[in-house]
């Protein structure tokens, strides 16, 4: 009895969860039918609108004189005056007295090359007046020809000589006046190396100067850049004249240069004024020169900063004005095909690819010339996987912009994922 019990137990257990399988199908709610639902991704928009934009090209180079030379003493001596302008660093106008040489010994070459002069001069008076009256013996017939001959050459020989002296008597001048050294522009002193009491010779520099009138910065650029600029410059590197009076020059592009000086942030303003002659071979670079008028402030026409030669500083050329652009985000740009596009959504809310015209892309913005109308809706949010046609929502309140934040986290991991997926080794 006890064994045929055993062997119907787990026959009931069996029966049991049957029994009580078909109690909860019988006793299970029903499933009401709907449509079904489409998990659209949330996307976030901006309505563009065309503006007007002036293009700006960023560069650097470094502050150059617009003129540098070697002073040079035309004129060998020992020195007896040297300006207290002439230190390095020192300021000077245009002819200002900067050095004197001893001009004893050229005072006395100066009055020998007079003396030398006077005598010709009496010299050649005595040949003029020998050569007439010889002349006029000979139309009386009492003169030979051998004595009118000679007093023609004595005639020509004192002439000669008075020509001469009187181009020894002319240097002698220049040199005396050439014992006092003038500056021959208004500029500033790089380097001396002269003092009182030193002997000078003919041909050695002394010091180096540079002019302050106004300097010049080389701005290197690559050519694609020029695109963005309005350079009508001619072959010669010169500004093309104006329509309207060709003899006036079409002014350059205005630029800012900025840089640090004595710890604080300072600006300048200046303007293009010529290109060089040729594109850099190796870095593709064209070099623009930009000048700066009165970069130390002598004239009172810039700040209180001065741009002093050798600051190496940034600027921002003003470029073109373009009309009807578009400027969107650097996130909107996407790339189907190697095309370039945006993603615009429609009145349905649905995703449309359109490919438009890039004017230029920068790290945070993007210039769109064409291909796109006012007001439509561009989608600026990263989407893994973008359909044409596909249905999105429209960001539109708090919450949606929180769960946007998490779908665009989603997206990042994604490819962050994919990424370390294709650089693992296989």
């Amino acid at each position: 009895m006890n064994s045929r019990m055993k062997a119907l137990a787990p026959l009931a257990i069996v029966a049991a969860a049957a029994f009580i399988v078909v109690i909860v199908k019988a006793t299970k709610p029903g499933v009401e039918a709907g449509p079904a639902r489409v998990n659209a991704p949330l996307v976030s928009v901006i309505e563009v609108q065309p503006r007007e934009l002036q293009f700006t090209v960023q560069t650097q180079g470094t502050v150059v004189p617009r003129t540098e030379s070697d002073l040079i003493p035309q004129v060998s001596g020992e020195v007896i005056w040297v300006s207290p302008r002439l230190v390095s660093g020192g300021f000077f106008e245009a002819e200002d007295p900067l050095l004197r040489i001893d001009p004893s010994d050229h005072r006395v070459e100066l009055e020998a090359a007079r003396a030398v002069v006077a005598r010709t001069k009496s010299e050649f008076a005595r040949a003029e007046t020998e050569i007439e009256r010889q002349r006029s013996l000979a139309v009386q017939g009492v003169a030979s020809q051998a004595r009118i001959d000679d007093a023609e050459n004595a005639f020509q020989v004192t002439e000669a000589e008075l020509r001469e002296h009187t181009a020894k008597l002319a240097r002698a001048e220049r040199d005396l006046d050439r014992t006092e050294i003038r500056a021959p522009y208004q500029g500033r002193v790089r380097s001396e190396k002269v003092d009182v009491g030193q002997f000078v010779s003919r041909g050695a520099s002394i010091a180096t100067l540079y002019a302050t009138d106004y300097a010049e910065v080389r701005l290197p650029l690559p050519d694609r850049e020029l695109f963005y600029l309005d350079i009508p410059f001619n072959l010669s590197g010169e500004r093309a004249a104006t329509d309207g009076d060709p003899t006036e020059a079409q002014p350059g592009p205005e630029v800012q240069l900025r840089a640090e000086f004595a710890g604080e942030p300072r600006t300048w303003a200046g303007r293009i004024v010529r290109t060089e002659g040729e594109i850099d071979a190796k870095s593709r670079m064209v070099h623009l020169v930009a000048r700066v008028e009165d970069p130390y402030g002598q004239n009172g026409t810039t700040g209180s900063a001065p741009l002093a030669v050798g600051l190496f500083v940034d600027a921002e050329i003003q470029g073109r004005t373009v009309e009807n652009v578009f400027v969107l985000p650097r996130t909107a740009l996407r790339t189907d095909a190697g095309s370039d596009v945006v993603y615009v959504v429609d009145a349905g809310d649905r995703l449309r690819f359109k490919t438009v015209d890039v004017l230029r892309a920068k790290r945070d913005d993007v210039v769109i010339g064409g291909g796109l109308r006012p007001g439509d809706r561009v989608c600026v949010s990263p989407l893994a996987a973008a359909i044409n046609g596909m249905a999105v929502r429209i960001v539109s309140d708090p919450e949606d912009e929180g769960r946007l934040g998490q779908q665009q986290q989603s997206t990042e991991d994604a490819g962050g994922l994919d990424s370390a997926m294709a650089q693992r080794p296989k």
